[in-house]
């Protein structure tokens, strides 16, 4: 009886485990990450971190995972849409975010595309710069985790090669320039947990 007992309990702690270890893999997000992103809907927007709190700092240091791009993920989903609506709200507005400046350590990040038309934004999963030139641009930067300050870089490439992939899971590969460049580049030190106040003159 004793026997049974036993392999009774180390059937549902396997078992419970097992099942643990599957959500995570394919929900790609820890249970507080998902608490976070569900606590509100897509239009809601979440809270930006500043570097001036000292725990948000933790976070805002720290180097991002990359992500699962999968158009059905529901979590990601909103994430990515939540973050669309926190850069474009009007206590936080920017030309660009990171999902670690709304406390997720993942490789997202959204840029707004000012060498296309209309100046839309756009989401990038798991992007990576490739190349940069040699030529460099002096850039007066500011950042919403740095509310009230705007520093100049000295070090920001003119152009990049970037490398990323898209909720769809497309990828692609493509050079871009001048100014938004320089916000890609600004948003990608954001997921090496690099803020811009390191980069400045």
């Amino acid at each position: 009886m004793k026997h049974l007992f036993i392999l009774s309990v180390t059937f549902l702690c396997i078992a419970g485990c097992a099942g643990t270890q599957k959500i995570n893999k394919e929900g790609q997000f820890t249970s507080d990450q998902v608490e976070l992103i569900t606590s509100a809907g897509s239009t809601r927007p979440m809270r930006v971190l500043s570097v001036y709190n000292k725990q948000d700092s933790l976070l805002l240091r720290t180097k991002c995972d990359d992500v699962t791009p999968d158009s059905n993920d529901a979590i990601l989903n909103n994430l990515i849409k939540r973050m669309y609506t926190t850069v474009n709200d009007s206590l936080s507005s920017g030309v660009g975010i990171a999902a670690p400046q709304v406390g997720i350590l993942k490789n997202i990040i959204w840029v707004q595309r000012y060498d296309k038309p209309n100046y839309p934004f756009e989401v990038y999963l798991n992007p990576k710069i490739k190349q940069y030139t040699k030529k460099k641009l002096n850039w007066v930067e500011g950042c919403l985790s740095v509310p009230g300050r705007r520093d100049t870089t000295t070090t920001r490439a003119y152009a990049i090669l970037l490398d990323y992939m898209k909720p769809d899971n497309s990828h692609d590969i493509e050079m871009i320039e001048g100014f938004t460049a320089i916000i890609f580049q600004h948003e990608i030190d954001h997921l090496n947990g690099i803020i811009y106040l390191d980069r400045r003159k």
